[in-house]
């Protein structure tokens, strides 16, 4: 797991990208207003629910968690917003279309590089078991064996993974295209994409922080500026702020970001001069290798418990996504020379569809 403290870094700053709106729900419709206000209203509630009441709980598996079912809760929103506003995915525009199979394909790879992740961090887990297995053996090597054992988890925590690596530039690029296409003559399109623009941005203010709390370094972080003319802007922004400022903070010197991979790092560094010591000599002081023992025995259990409540939150949002762009493709399919011409641009053999 990389530990490197790379310098502050942040994507580019992105305003309101609806300038031609001077005023929320300018020349919208009442339906189309309430419509509006209502998933601006649902998105700021979702958000105000991720600011935990202590800021440590940031950095752990139970709000990862929770940051990853708002997301399938805020895509699922969008979806009800689309069938809501009666907008025929062949009145969509081609660049609508454009940047939504690009960004879901982006998306798909970031849960691709986060499941990757959370398969090594299980991985890992293995040398502990085998480390806590040998302890209460009787064999004369018990020792040996679990301090071989501890070694390969130093080691295996300590490295990086190329995918995880990877899709910070994936990040970067889907910030990017956070500024939606203009829309000149479609009020039904105005309101789809500026409720896509709320999506877009909490999806990349969660995934940043994602990474930044398995990578173990702030450098994914995103800051990206909203503008408060959204129901849902004031409490994202204290959010974002609150949340980055904790793993910013978290990460200057720290071994670990997350808590239970944390109090496991600590655990095992407790562990190994003990075992190490009672390699050849047998051991010495019962009293504080059973402490020790049993205290990296509860932590690995939290720790597992974790990871696999994270990975089916991950597996699901990737099957959100995974969902919502083949209902896109079905749709466009009835279009017959709009689908020929979308699926020459995003082929469904792509790197992350495969």
């Amino acid at each position: 797991m990389s530990r490197s403290q790379d310098p502050h870094k942040t994507f580019l700053p992105f305003g309101n990208p609806f300038r031609m709106m001077k005023a929320k729900g300018s020349n919208l419709s009442p339906k189309l207003l309430d419509l509006l206000n209502t998933f601006e209203e649902t998105l700021s509630a979702r958000l105000n629910k991720l600011k935990p009441a202590n800021k440590k709980d940031v950095l752990s598996f139970s709000w990862m968690k929770a940051a990853i079912e708002s997301l399938c809760g805020i895509h699922a929103d969008i979806k009800v917003l689309i069938t809501a506003l009666e907008l025929p995915v062949c009145d969509w525009d081609d660049k609508w279309i454009d940047v939504y199979l690009d960004n879901s394909v982006k998306l798909l790879d970031i849960c691709i590089a986060f499941t990757s992740e959370i398969s090594r961090l299980k991985q890992g887990r293995l040398f502990l078991q085998c480390a806590l297995h040998s302890l209460t053996g009787a064999s004369s090597n018990k020792f040996v064996s679990a301090r071989s054992s501890l070694d390969g988890w130093r080691k295996h925590v300590g490295s990086k993974n190329p995918k995880l690596e990877n899709c910070f530039s994936v990040m970067e690029s889907l910030a990017r295209t956070l500024d939606l296409p203009k829309i000149k003559n479609s009020s039904k399109g105005k309101v789809l994409m500026r409720a896509m623009y709320g999506v877009k941005a909490v999806t990349l203010f969660v995934c940043s922080a994602f990474a930044a709390a398995l990578s173990g370094s702030a450098k994914s972080l995103s800051d990206v500026q909203v503008s408060e003319t959204y129901l849902w802007g004031e409490t994202f922004a204290d959010l974002q702020t609150f949340v980055n400022t904790e793993i910013r903070n978290s990460t200057n010197g720290s071994f670990a970001v997350l808590k239970e991979i944390e109090d496991v790092v600590t655990g095992v560094e407790k562990l190994y001069p003990v075992v190490r010591d009672c390699v050849g000599v047998g051991p010495v002081g019962d009293e504080e290798l059973m402490k020790c023992t049993l205290d990296l025995e509860k932590s690995t259990e939290k720790f597992a418990d974790g990871l696999n409540l994270l990975g089916k939150e991950v597996d699901g949002f990737f099957q959100v996504v995974l969902t919502g762009r083949d209902a896109l493709l079905c749709n466009l399919r009835v279009g017959g020379d709009v689908f020929d011409q979308m699926r020459t641009n995003h082929r469904l053999d792509g790197q992350a569809v495969r």
